[in-house]
């Protein structure tokens, strides 16, 4: 029987990006190799909860009852001895942090790993031994074609290692739908009104994200659309921050601040918008940009990261240097009048189904089950 060890930080207890992607690549696995032996060591989880439920026959090790001080240790040492006594056909990494113990793996046993990078982790990585780890994984699963090139290009890296696996989402958790007259009501806002919208979490840490450089766009789109309004849905450390620089504005009458919605919100404050806006310089992909579109909205994101990938190089959306704000404020001004070139925009309907069609999961799964299924078939004939 085939066997193969997947390694995660998390995937259960806490959702962004990197969960949602590591729990989509774990069901893509399970659904379609049903005969191959699974474990699954998780770093940061304290139990299971409900995965016994939704993967049956996969062995999960959790380590987040581990005090912080051993985990590190206790985790990689963990790994080494599972990789040691089950000697799996194949270690997939789901974070860079993890590859070194597969890279002393590989010199120790020859047990191949795969390595999953997704974004900012492994740019301009300084690392030596993750750089090493890097070079030497039989294969690299990138989330985007953004960070695939950066890759390239700064590590020096074969191109044959890198094979893209973009980020999926669940369609099924999306619709377009009209305003919501409570969340109008919640927030004391016309139903006419432009509402442009950005959701993300406001951790000082994550200031790339560009909801700051909405805020400066504001005042020049004001001076074409008087009665625009922006909405910021995310809670974190970065708030003070950027209440301070709406006031410095003076824009309190057209910003507001939500704080944390329950998930039951989301689509509701997705359709609540003429335009979603993240112009980011630093997201790996973003799958809010992929929430937004399968919700037929028009969306605007930086050119300098992996934004690129998620709206196509544009076919999808708009993007625009994250750092000028003035092409930010026309931009977005075009979008909410009508007159941006690009008509797709336009037919919510299209939009929904182009993004389904590029990125939803039974793309996703077909894409990793054609590379898992030539490495298995090279494998056993070897």
């Amino acid at each position: 029987m085939l066997k193969l060890h997947l390694w995660v930080p998390n995937i259960f207890e806490m959702k962004g990006g990197i969960q949602n992607y590591l729990q989509a690549l774990l069901t893509a696995i399970t659904d379609n190799f049903i005969d191959i032996k699974i474990e699954v060591y998780n770093k940061l989880d304290k139990h299971e909860g409900k995965a016994s439920h939704i993967y049956k026959n996969i062995l999960f090790h959790f380590y987040g009852n581990t005090p912080n001080a051993l985990r590190n240790i206790y985790f990689a040492l963990n790994m080494i001895l599972g990789a040691v006594k089950e000697h799996p056909n194949l270690i997939l990494t789901g974070h860079i942090n993890f590859a070194p113990v597969a890279y002393g793996i590989y010199r120790l046993t020859g047990i191949p790993y795969w390595v999953v990078v997704h974004g900012i982790d492994v740019w301009d990585l300084k690392n030596p031994l993750k750089q090493k780890a890097l070079k030497a994984a039989a294969k690299i699963l990138s989330v985007s074609g953004y960070t695939r090139d950066r890759l390239l290009k700064e590590q020096n890296i074969d191109p044959n290692l890198i094979s893209l696996l973009p980020v999926t989402f669940e369609p099924s958790r999306f619709e377009i739908a009209p305003k919501s007259k409570h969340l109008l009501e919640r927030y004391s806002l016309d139903p006419n009104q432009p509402i442009i919208l950005t959701v993300a979490r406001l951790s000082s840490s994550e200031g790339y994200k560009g909801y700051d450089q909405v805020i400066r766009a504001l005042p020049h789109i004001k001076q074409q659309i008087p009665n625009v309004h922006y909405l910021i849905v995310g809670k974190g450390d970065d708030r003070p921050r950027i209440e301070q620089l709406v006031q410095s504005l003076n824009l309190q009458e057209c910003v507001t601040l939500t704080g944390f919605i329950p998930d039951e919100e989301l689509v509701p404050h997705y359709n609540l918008c003429d335009v979603f806006a993240m112009p980011s310089k630093g997201e790996g992909f973003g799958i809010v940009y992929l929430e937004a579109l399968a919700c037929g909205k028009p969306t605007l994101g930086g050119n300098q990261d992996g934004a690129i990938d998620a709206l196509c190089h544009g076919e999808l959306g708009a993007l625009v240097n994250p750092d000028d704000t003035a092409e930010i404020a026309q931009t977005l001004v075009q979008i909410l009048q009508g007159t941006y070139a690009n008509a797709l925009m336009y037919q919510p309907q299209a939009l929904r189904s182009q993004v389904i069609d590029t990125f939803g999961y039974e793309r996703f799964q077909a894409t990793l089950s054609s590379y898992l299924n030539e490495y298995f078939q090279a494998s056993v004939r070897s």
